[in-house]
């Protein structure tokens, strides 16, 4: 089963269960997986699916912050719900250790040996990680060890 046909079919269990909430979330996902669709002609694959779900994370974790720093914890506390449901899409995220392995694996099998091969390293490590790692976090460790 595609990530798409498990999200439509949650969309389908949460309009039976009267889960208005979910119900909310799933639609907006399903909705920014339309459009990118429409905006690209083409059908997308877990991989996308996935990145939309990511993205879609990021930007109410970053509306979290902004709520909270403007006192404004009822939003923000939709925005933690919002996040909690989306996260369910999400493959188990790595530990620290598998994301150092992963990254030493990288590095060793790219060859890097200094942060001018960052590029080749971080696209090793994308298809891999994408979804179970926060990029970024990733990133500042390959650059950090590329730096030594």
């Amino acid at each position: 089963m595609t990530l798409r046909t498990r999200i439509q079919n949650d969309m389908k269990q949460a309009m039976k269960a009267g889960e208005k909430d979910r119900l909310k979330v799933v639609r907006m996902l399903l909705a920014a997986i339309k459009q990118t669709e429409i905006d690209k002609r083409t059908e997308l694959d877990d991989t996308a699916v996935l990145g939309i779900v990511e993205k879609m994370v990021k930007q109410r974790r970053d509306s979290v912050t902004q709520f909270q720093a403007g006192k404004r914890d009822d939003l923000a506390d939709i925005e933690l719900a919002e996040i909690a449901e989306l996260e369910k899409y999400l493959p188990e995220p790595l530990s620290e250790a598998e994301v150092d392995d992963m990254i030493a694996r990288a590095i060793a099998g790219t060859g890097a040996t200094s942060v001018r091969d960052m590029g080749k390293v971080m696209a090793n490590l994308k298809a891999e990680a994408q979804g179970r790692a926060d990029m970024g976090v990733v990133g500042a460790k390959v650059k950090a060890q590329l730096s030594e």
